[in-house]
């Protein structure tokens, strides 16, 4: 490999922990998991699946936060370090000139990416079954809710960080109301974050005989890292298994100008159910990645994910390492 470029801003301050002495895998978990408890609020039953990304002189959040009602909602939240968190006691709600829209019935699964001069939340937004919500703020207080980029049923809504060939980009899961083999991930372009079109095939859900952990449905996780080999994204992946549906998430690169073809795809998985707190909890065997923190200089990338639908926890590696783990073990 050429030396590679990766794009972004240096982040020294991101959390960060060396690889310990005896692991021989690409990513290794952070020796303090899970990050953030269950009941870090005093009404949540469980926080995961939650937005990360620099603010300021810190780090601020998306978090999802399933109260003790079980119903799902999203708050803000705010860290110095990107481990100890203040997230708000009250909901997150949208501004919203449109009722038709702006009426709450559940979000979930949050994203947010800083595009241009602002930052985007987009969530799995309750419409007449799960859509894509999209929102803008500044400043983490405000939030200005836009229209629903997609028709339910749509989930793992994922904004590329810069417009490609002048337009907006996403990623996204068409989907249907259940578990089911209908599990793609799509490509849209939009020329005002309004109106998408545009829509691509990306990448299907692998046969179970070549990788087997992705076979069932993928869905986009964090937002895509963009360097001189290509887009990187990280991709959640299931498998249905005799004991139930076992979460786990590899690699892909995608080309940059056309992120609907791709380039490479991890067979292997790089991170897997494996620890008590990925196991056990109110959806056992889930590690479902929806943000990372990069320092481009070094190449160091800090992945959240969310473990058994319950508790938020780290991955580090180097982005490097992962790119080429990821051609070395393409299925493509």
């Amino acid at each position: 490999m050429e030396k590679l470029i990766i794009k972004g801003t240096p982040l020294p301050n991101m959390v960060w922990e060396d690889r310990p002495k005896d692991c021989k895998q690409v990513m290794w978990r952070y020796s303090k998991n899970p990050i953030i408890p269950r009941d870090l609020l005093p009404t949540s039953n469980s926080i995961f699946n939650s937005a990360v990304l620099p603010f300021n002189d810190g780090f601020a959040g998306v978090f999802r936060c399933d109260d003790t009602n079980r119903r799902m909602a999203l708050h803000v939240g705010f860290s110095n370090d990107g481990i100890n968190w203040d997230i708000n006691l009250e909901p997150l709600r949208f501004e919203c000139n449109d009722d038709e829209i702006g009426e709450w019935v559940y979000g979930y699964d949050p994203r947010v990416c800083f595009i241009e001069d602002r930052y985007y939340v987009t969530w799995c937004n309750g419409y007449h079954g799960p859509t894509i919500g999209v929102a803008y703020t500044f400043d983490f207080k405000t939030f200005h809710q836009l229209e629903n980029a997609f028709l339910p049923y749509n989930r793992n809504g994922v904004l590329f960080p810069r417009k490609i060939n002048g337009r907006y980009a996403m990623l996204s899961r068409p989907s249907d109301t259940g578990h089911t083999p209908f599990g793609d991930i799509f490509y849209s372009e939009s020329p005002d974050m309004e109106f998408w079109g545009h829509h691509r095939h990306v990448m299907s859900p692998s046969p179970f005989e070549v990788s087997a952990w992705q076979c069932l449905k993928i869905g986009a996780g964090p937002i895509p890292i963009e360097t001189s080999e290509g887009w990187l994204i990280f991709h959640h992946g299931v498998l249905r298994s005799c004991n139930g549906y076992v979460y786990s998430f590899g690699s892909a690169l995608l080309d940059l100008d056309n992120p609907y073809k791709v380039l490479y795809r991890s067979g292997p998985y790089l991170i897997s159910p494996q620890q008590p707190y990925e196991l056990m909890g109110d959806v056992p065997n889930v590690c479902f990645p929806c943000a990372a923190l990069h320092d481009a200089p070094t190449g160091r990338i800090a992945v959240y994910y969310g473990c058994a639908d319950t508790v938020t926890s780290i991955a580090f590696g180097y982005i490097q390492e992962i790119i080429e783990f990821t051609k070395k073990n393409s299925i493509l």
